[in-house]
């Protein structure tokens, strides 16, 4: 799938009333280039795509989250929006079976709620781009998740970190329960959030000061999808390209949200101590 470059750029140029000529000159290209760009004649490389979407957020647009505004408002009734962050890009249909196996939830199709959360994981990848999707979740079998034990035990799991507990009932248990489902819709676990879970099941903190350690970080919900009759209910509805400014400002966000988080996870495991299990006592 191409970026809707040829739309955006009309639309940036209606957006700050500029002809033809005024952008051309604002981006430092021929005119020849915004017509046959804009009515689909050729498509442009990457060079005229960063100048294009580069000019629009640095000129204050942030064309992105307007987009997922106006998707938001035209979803069809019982659909949900979401959006799906890429390294590389989405190559053919969409395949469960092309997933990462030691991610949160194993092998699926993952996407988050929101562009802002999906951003923040490839933000520092030079290919990245963000694709928003239509789900209808008709007919699939949901399984969900809060910041709770059963969610810290999964993801431990998924990630290889259960080994000496894979046998364990309560262990067998969760993990069948996803794996009876055709999607799971949980709290995101990023690397930051996986070392405080790690940190619980070495045992150095307790379930209780572990739960309020990841409920403070507040990345979002991820919607991760098992099953080929899961993925046959998503539909691409366009690929973001994500411009050099975009990553930067994303980036800094990323970094004062990280810092922020840090804080707030120090003051919880401080807050807690002493209350709840260790993983021993859980799964004994």
């Amino acid at each position: 799938m191409d970026y809707n470059v040829g739309k955006d750029l009309a639309l940036i140029r209606d957006f700050y009333n500029l002809s033809q000529d005024d952008i051309a000159i604002e981006l430092k290209v021929e005119k020849l280039r915004i017509t046959r760009t804009e009515t689909g004649e050729s498509y442009p490389r990457k060079e005229f795509l960063e100048r294009v979407y580069d000019y629009c957020f640095n000129k204050g647009l942030r064309l992105n989250i307007q987009k997922e505004m106006f998707y938001k408002d035209d979803v069809k009734n019982g659909h949900i929006l979401l959006t799906h962050a890429s390294k590389k890009g989405i190559v053919g249909n969409i395949d469960v079976k092309l997933g990462r196996t030691n991610s949160d939830f194993g092998q699926g199709f993952y996407c988050g709620e929101s562009y802002d959360k999906s951003i923040s994981f490839v933000c520092r990848s030079d290919d990245a781009s963000i694709y928003f999707i239509d789900f209808n979740p008709d007919g699939l079998k949901r399984i969900e998740f809060n910041v709770e034990e059963n969610w810290m035990l999964a993801i431990a799991y998924y990630r290889g970190r259960l080994e000496e507990y894979k046998n364990n009932k309560k262990i067998i248990d969760i993990i069948k329960s996803i794996e009876d489902s055709d999607y799971v819709v949980a709290p995101i676990a990023d690397n930051r959030m996986f070392e405080i879970i790690d940190q619980f099941i070495e045992g150095y903190i307790t379930d209780e000061q572990c739960k309020h350690c990841l409920a403070a970080t507040n990345l979002g919900l991820q919607y991760v999808f098992l099953t080929e009759k899961a993925v046959s209910n998503l539909k691409v509805l366009e690929k973001c390209y994500i411009s050099s400014s975009e990553k930067k400002y994303y980036i800094k966000k990323q970094e004062d949200y990280q810092k922020e988080g840090v804080d707030k996870s120090k003051l919880a495991r401080i807050q807690y101590k002493g209350q709840g299990k260790y993983i021993e006592e859980l799964l004994k």
